[in-house]
């Protein structure tokens, strides 16, 4: 289960987002915003096996309930539209997103008490590495 991803998550580093970011579509203003953006990622699931994911930053605060392996419509922090589905494949959270005739997918997974985001869009990857709060 994702019990083990369950907690507050702080970023701690960032690589290659900004390209990440230009080839998913994401326009300069927003990049700007994104590349300074240290968002906090809690991960909460319910009784009933909703699972929860919200990053919060001091700019915008998004929110995603979902139950594994079942698609759903989100809507990014960018504003894209997505038909998006998250499996627990190899102990890895993996996050599929498709919108416009596009995919990219986001890989969560724990190395060494560390949460690393995979962010991959055609031959683009970035990581994200995050620590989580005691």
């Amino acid at each position: 289960m994702v019990d083990q991803f369950v907690g507050t998550w702080t970023l701690t580093a960032s690589e290659n987002f900004d390209e990440y970011m230009k080839a998913i579509g994401v326009g300069f203003a927003t990049r700007q915003m994104g590349n300074m953006a240290k968002p906090n990622l809690v991960i909460s699931v319910d009784d009933a096996g909703l699972i929860s994911m919200k990053s919060e930053t001091t700019f915008k605060t998004t929110e995603i309930k979902f139950k594994l392996s079942e698609e759903f419509d989100e809507t990014t922090a960018d504003g894209r539209t997505t038909k998006t589905i998250i499996t627990l494949e190899n102990g890895k959270l993996v996050q599929q997103q498709t919108w416009d005739g596009k995919k990219t997918t986001l890989e969560r997974e724990l190395q060494d008490g560390k949460m690393t985001a995979k962010c991959v869009m055609d031959d683009v990857v970035a990581v994200r590495t995050y620590a989580k709060e005691a």
